[in-house]
């Protein structure tokens, strides 16, 4: 055996030890401290603390941990508290803290040991220690809290490791942590390599060259990502729409390292990243099925979880068949579009993870699709055509900057030998726009044009008279709402953006126009 546990009679007095751990709320970390009390009596295990069912049930993980690690688990009484009490703690992470603290008030370990460092791993039944989600906000908490050490498991090492100016042991079982802790182990702290960091290769991914034709859909695209406004594009089947949807984040800015590190926390916290992954490199792209529901959406259950609109933080949402998902699932939305956040509200708490993305939607323009085709004849009535529309709300819309008609490929395109423009180089001419916007709202936390509030528009949207005029008669023809007004003049600076233009030309704002052609008096 390899405890130096004492007996009851030796440990008459009652044995108090201290780890620290840590709970993820949202995608922020607070620090917990695990305490473990060890007293002579009937042999009983409580945890206190405001601790839920997975946390609770550690009891006989730790316990089988330790029998099958080697040493003695304490035939005495044992309380565990999780502080602070008004915290609710989830998750399976508090197993290897829990363990490590009976080892310490047991003898096993010293008593000063597990000062300054945080702890954090599932236990399995044999003591090998198994990932947990959520390594990130835990390291970066660690971090701003001045500690020193993290022991993470060994699959989330890296993850822990970009945090930087914090020392990561990884470990694979609870007897190599507490060797580690007793100084008889030796293990080098985890390095974080920013090369490591370099996105997949770009030959693999899809790109833009591949598309036949539909050069003004992807003049639309490149104006969306510029300014970061949303893109619904009508169609019927087969003109392309999904295709040049899934290649829409490859002609985005690249990540930053700041939305980088926010991206990989919610990825984190929900349990998807791969194996070893260290970062998300590249802008999210997530396309929910139709059939998904409210909590899918927006994020939800007894344990509130991000969302796939959370998922696609600093990335990209694509809905295809836009007006087949259920009412209340496109509602629910219209408050995220314009605040860029969510709240999930729930008895026990109440959690806002943030949902910074843009919406790429596609649908067809008439129940059977072909409305639009000159092949193919329509055999929708005029009401179906109408019900049909109505599925997706004015409010809605309005939130949509780029409303884009994709018709039907023609054989020419298809056949045309000559490639399209590669997605380096529109993402080349986004990202000058991105700079350009960048340098105007260095001071306003805004980030992009579709970011701007009304009296930013009043400041850097002014137009001419002509463009004044023409917007006018836009507006009376077309009976646009006050947002839609608004989405106009925000569209027509980032045209304006793009062919690096200080001021918004009549020109400009006639090609903003044309990007509401859904929009409908009420």
């Amino acid at each position: 055996m390899r405890s130096n546990y004492v007996s009851k009679t030796q440990r008459g007095i009652r044995v108090l030890s201290k780890v620290l751990s840590s709970a993820v709320i949202g995608i922020d970390a607070c620090l917990v401290e695990v305490e473990v009390d060890i007293a002579f009596g009937l042999p009983s295990y409580t945890t206190v603390g405001l601790p839920e069912i997975s946390v609770r049930e550690s009891k006989e993980r730790v316990k089988a941990a330790i029998a099958n690690s080697g040493y003695v688990f304490p035939d005495d009484r044992i309380i565990v508290n999780l502080a602070p009490a008004h915290i609710r703690k989830m998750g399976t992470g508090f197993d290897l803290p829990i363990a490590l603290g009976i080892l310490s008030a047991s003898g096993v370990i010293p008593s000063n040991a597990l000062e300054g460092r945080l702890v954090m791993g599932e236990l399995s039944l044999d003591g090998r220690v198994k990932p947990v989600n959520g390594s990130l906000p835990m390291a970066i908490a660690a971090r701003d809290a001045g500690y020193v050490e993290i022991i993470v498991p060994h699959t989330n090492r890296r993850e822990a490791a970009v945090v930087g100016e914090i020392s990561v042991i990884a470990v694979q079982t609870l007897s190599e942590a507490v060797d580690f802790i007793r100084g008889a182990r030796q293990i080098l702290p985890e390095r974080f390599d920013p090369d490591l960091l370099i996105a997949g290769d770009e030959e693999n991914a899809s790109d833009f060259s591949e598309v036949a034709g539909q050069e003004h859909v992807k003049r639309a695209m490149e104006i969306a990502a510029a300014g970061g406004h949303n893109l619904l594009m009508t169609g019927p089947p087969g003109s392309g729409k999904t295709m040049m949807a899934r290649r829409f984040a490859g002609i985005l800015p690249d990540l930053t390292f700041e939305e980088s590190l926010e991206t990989t926390k919610i990825f984190s916290v929900a349990g998807l990243l791969e194996k070893d992954q260290a970062l998300v490199t590249r802008r999210p792209f997530r396309s929910p099925h139709h059939t998904i529901s409210d909590a899918g959406m927006i994020g939800g259950g007894n344990i509130p979880r991000p969302g796939e609109i959370s998922l696609a933080h600093n990335g990209v949402l694509f809905m295809d068949e836009l007006p087949e998902f259920r009412r209340p699932v496109l509602e629910a939305l219209r408050q995220p579009l314009e605040d860029r956040k969510v709240t999930i509200s729930r008895a026990a708490m109440s959690i806002t993870y943030p949902s910074c993305f843009m919406l790429v939607a596609a649908m067809n323009p008439c129940p059977c699709g072909y409305f639009t085709d000159q092949k193919i004849s329509c055999r929708c009535s005029h009401y179906q055509l109408q019900k049909y529309r109505d599925r997706i709300s004015g409010p809605l819309l309005d939130r949509i900057d780029i409303h884009v008609d994709v018709p039907a490929v023609g054989y020419g395109d298809l056949t045309d030998p000559r490639p399209g423009e590669p997605s380096h180089r529109i993402r080349e001419r986004v990202s000058s726009a991105r700079k350009i916007q960048t340098a105007r709202f260095c001071k306003t936390g805004i980030h992009n044009n579709t970011g701007m509030k009304n009296r930013h528009i009043k400041r850097f949207c002014r137009i001419d008279d002509d463009s004044g005029r023409l917007l006018q008669a836009a507006i009376d023809i077309l009976g646009l709402s006050a947002r839609a007004y608004n989405r106009i003049l925000k569209i027509a600076r980032t045209i304006a953006d793009l062919a690096g233009e200080t001021e918004i030309r009549s020109s400009d704002v006639a090609e903003a126009i044309q990007y509401r052609s859904l929009d409908r008096k009420p």
